[in-house]
């Protein structure tokens, strides 16, 4: 039998100690690190995995990724 496949964006950053940090934005809250690509996307595809178990009785509508944006202002501290 084969099952239903879903596909989410995932967004991965490097932290200032070099770990891989990543997050999905349509599942609020699940997010991950590892110390390589390699491990951080199979520890962000375990944590996706539990939290849609966990969330079975929500509807998740997978968002339509356009695009990531440098955006310059300010800084806050700048007179």
């Amino acid at each position: 039998m084969e099952k239903n496949v879903v596909e989410f964006d995932v967004i991965i950053e490097q932290d200032e100690d070099g770990m891989y940090v990543a997050h999905v934005p349509e599942l609020p809250g699940c997010h991950t690190q590892g110390k390589t690509i390699e491990e951080v996307l199979a520890n962000i595809k375990e944590a996706m995995e539990l939290y849609l178990e966990h969330t079975e009785d929500k509807e998740i509508e997978p968002m339509k990724f356009i695009a990531v944006h440098k955006v310059k202002i300010p800084s806050p501290d700048a007179a």
